[in-house]
């Protein structure tokens, strides 16, 4: 199992690099996760998790959703980036908007990182302590599946590792 981090083992001045998937579900409901471990334990969030060594963006994303909660997503353009410096930690946060699999299960179960998950209405996200900033990035991006599902970072055709907005 993975130690969580702690300041002493990620200083404030040695930034680590997140990844997170913002899931919808066919209802329209968000994906997400109660946090087990700081920083901002108790709080809610998409599910995601820290980049390992030789980790791509997609498949970190793939791995700590599926390990957070047993759902199997693709996860498809980055739709938020956020630099958070809280609780004697620095992370850089690259969040993806990502689809379900055929195959993953639709009920969440949460586990390592995460106290409890579920799926929630957008109506309802008043109900849970979110992380900060986490309402709007839900709100931007629910109308972008449906309405622009090209809207965001996606990767080039030219280079897989290279994210760019499909400029018109």
């Amino acid at each position: 199992m993975e130690t969580p981090a702690t300041p002493l083992n990620n200083p404030p001045f040695t930034p680590a690099i997140g990844v997170g998937g913002l899931i919808f579900d066919d209802a329209g409901r968000v994906l997400l996760v109660c946090r087990k471990h700081p920083p901002q334990a108790g709080l809610w969030h998409i599910p995601g998790g820290r980049l390992e060594p030789g980790e791509t963006l997609p498949e970190c994303c793939r791995r700590e959703v599926l390990e957070e909660t047993g759902i199997e997503v693709t996860p498809s353009r980055i739709v938020a980036v956020a630099d958070r410096n809280i609780e004697g930690f620095h992370y850089i946060i690259i969040d993806f908007l990502a689809e379900l699999t055929a195959a993953s299960p639709c009920d969440p179960h949460p586990s390592t990182d995460a106290a409890d998950a579920c799926w929630v209405s957008p109506d309802d996200l008043t109900e849970y302590p979110l992380v900060t900033g986490l309402e709007a990035v839900i709100r931007s991006c629910q109308p972008a599946r449906v309405a622009a599902p090209e809207a965001g970072l996606a990767p080039t055709d030219i280079h897989p590792w290279l994210y760019a907005s499909p400029c018109k």
